[in-house]
């Protein structure tokens, strides 16, 4: 008693999503850290130009949070790693 290969069908290459979808990184807004700390780290951390520093610290400031980087999972927890060893609030999310 045998049984029947079973063919299998292979998937569509272009219908396959990629397992690395982007991921981001928000800081959000504190009470604690003084917006020139905050615009520090971007600068140092991220080594965004004074003005990219201050417009991502400004939209923390204002709008509560700001994504501050994107990329692979891997990548962004390390970020959030990064802004908590500074002090600074951060999460990671799928980028939708």
């Amino acid at each position: 008693m045998g049984t029947a290969p079973v063919e299998l069908e292979r998937p569509d290459v272009e219908s396959v999503t990629a397992p690395d979808t982007p991921w981001i990184t928000l800081v959000w807004n504190d009470p604690v850290n003084l917006m020139s700390y905050v615009t520090y780290v971007f600068r140092t951390h991220f080594g965004y130009s004074k003005e990219r520093a201050e417009k991502l610290m400004s939209d923390v400031h204002h709008e509560g949070r700001a994504v501050v980087s994107s990329g692979s999972r891997e990548e962004m927890e390390r970020d959030v790693t990064a802004m908590h060893s500074y002090g600074l609030w951060a999460t990671l999310q799928k980028d939708d």
